[in-house]
């Protein structure tokens, strides 16, 4: 049996917005709004577009009636023991339809420090020495071998002791909210923009986020499902073709531009 870490405190959400999953629903929310980003789809890979100084949060639904194991990474890195990330390492157990956010690298079964938005040079794996990688959020998802009640979770890694990660709520995406990526048509001009800095995923600010251990034993060494998620800034997603730049908006000439116009009652001034 493997061990793992659950947290004390579970949030549950209503319907979530752009999801990527099968056996879960990930979400990628903006924690400043409350609201998912966006997902775009692009040549085989969905896309989110992040904001330098931005905080982040990897939003996970369980969508079967049993419990799953989800084991995150963010720029190649287990988020829960900092190790490059493998899949047989430790992650999140979910209980059927749980709804859970991991807001950032677990410090301590008591703290986190946030996920946050960065130029790729000041990221945790720039940091670490680790840059191969940046710029992508994967989840390996297992299923359990032995069905059983526990509680919100993260499981260990077979061979070392694990960590924890903070939790929070998430919602139900809708496919039809999902973004859509660029059209073939998109203009070479755009395509051929120089991209910006590359962004990354910063070592935060450290903020309180309670887990413990369960217990959890996978299915198969393998996952069931790889979900990956890649990021950067928008002006890179439009210079790349990921995001079709918006239309300019163009003046609208008058057909009577010498014809008196209409006036109604002005607003009062402002009281001094």
């Amino acid at each position: 049996m493997q061990k793992a870490l659950w947290t004390v405190c579970i949030f549950f959400l209503t319907l979530p917005a752009h999801a990527v999953g099968r056996l879960a629903d990930v979400t990628i929310m903006d924690r400043a709004t409350g609201m998912a980003l966006p997902v775009y789809h692009y040549r085989g890979d969905y896309w989110i577009a992040g904001a330098p100084g931005g905080k982040y949060a990897i939003a996970i639904r369980n969508n079967l009636g049993a419990r799953v194991l989800a084991v995150a990474s963010v720029d190649g890195i287990n988020v829960i023991s900092g190790d490059t990330a493998r899949w047989d390492q430790t992650g999140y157990v979910f209980l059927p339809q749980e709804s859970y956010q991991i807001f950032g690298w677990r410090k301590s079964q008591a703290e986190v420090a946030d996920f946050e938005f960065d130029a790729s040079r000041n990221s945790y794996a720039e940091r670490t020495g680790r840059p191969a990688n940046v710029g992508i959020i994967g989840v390996a998802l297992f299923r359990e071998r032995v069905p059983e009640v526990a509680s919100q979770s993260l499981a260990a890694p077979p061979h070392a002791p694990p960590a924890a990660t903070n939790g929070a709520p998430r919602s139900r995406p809708e496919e039809s909210d999902r973004a859509s990526a660029a059209s073939p048509s998109t203009p070479p001009a755009e395509l051929a923009r120089e991209p910006a800095a590359k962004l990354g995923t910063a070592h935060g600010a450290r903020e309180w986020s309670s887990v413990t251990y369960t217990d959890f034993q996978r299915a198969s060494d393998q996952p069931e499902e790889i979900i990956r998620i890649r990021y950067d800034s928008r002006d890179n997603l439009i210079a790349m073709g990921v995001i079709r730049r918006p239309p300019p908006i163009l003046p609208s000439p008058n057909p009577f531009p010498d014809s008196p116009v209409a006036r109604y009652v002005p607003d009062p001034p402002p009281y001094h």
